[in-house]
């Protein structure tokens, strides 16, 4: 269209052209001859013009349609990470909720020994003064009510200062707990990992295997995870903690 248009626009210069030459030094038919070009020079303007915002809008619309697949590609990766945030927090509250259970057993324990005449301790029952009772506790207190930063620190610092206590190995089980609170899973697993090299008989040496498999499933490492809790199954079968396990990789077995 525009080029038939261009066409009719020289057709009218050349008969211009051609009026100039019928009328020879005819003054009038030279002023409409070049008023005619004029008229045909705006025009051949106005079409470059139209053409070229033609050119702008087709670019433009080319920048749309991109930005347009990059928003769908946006939602999509937002739409996984959702996905996998929901499951790190589903797996984070079981454990959490495994950890308030075994929290109020112990509770219930030390009510009833509490209950029960104080004997002597034995070599093989070593005797945890009133003092480590106290900071063990206030420690274990700030990992209740969700401090877990000063959890740790409060931890650690018990363990300085009462390294061969009974508590020791459940201070440093608490600090694994502790940096799970904080989502800093690759600490978490140190911290256990540490726990069942220096306390190996200990009897939360079970929780923290089991705490390390928990740690290496949110991270997304599922093989090592149930490397773990296969371990801790044959190596502590009689515990409480091979008994969740056991029911963690049924879970998972029914979902593949």
């Amino acid at each position: 269209m525009l080029r038939k248009l261009v066409f009719v626009l020289i057709g009218c210069a050349v008969a211009g052209q051609a009026l100039a030459q019928l009328f020879g030094g005819d003054d009038e038919a030279r002023r409409r001859i070049e008023l005619l070009r004029q008229q045909v020079d705006a025009r051949l303007l106005k079409i470059e013009q139209l053409v070229g915002d033609r050119s702008a809008l087709l670019e433009f619309a080319s920048q749309m349609e991109m930005l347009r697949t990059d928003i769908a590609n946006m939602r999509g990766q937002l739409e996984v990470l959702a996905n996998q945030v929901e499951v790190a927090d589903r797996r984070q509250k079981d454990l959490y909720l495994d950890i308030d259970t075994r929290l109020r057993k112990l509770e219930q324990g030390r009510e009833q020994q509490a209950a029960v005449p104080e004997k002597p301790p034995t070599s093989a029952e070593p005797e945890v003064s009133a003092a480590e009772t106290r900071a063990y506790q206030a420690a274990l207190d700030q990992f209740k009510l969700g401090n877990y930063s000063l959890a740790v620190a409060a931890m650690q610092g018990f363990l300085v200062t009462y390294p061969n206590s009974p508590l020791a190995p459940n201070a440093q089980y608490w600090i694994g707990m502790a940096y799970s609170g904080q989502r800093d899973y690759k600490s978490a697993i140190a911290a256990q990992r540490k726990l069942l090299a220096s306390w190996p008989e200990s009897q939360k040496a079970p929780d923290a295997m089991l705490s390390i498999a928990a740690a290496q499933e949110t991270m997304g490492d599922r093989k090592s995870a149930q490397k773990t809790l296969e371990d801790l199954i044959a190596k502590y079968p009689s515990s409480s903690a091979a008994s969740s396990a056991k029911q963690r990789l049924a879970a998972s077995n029914r979902q593949r």
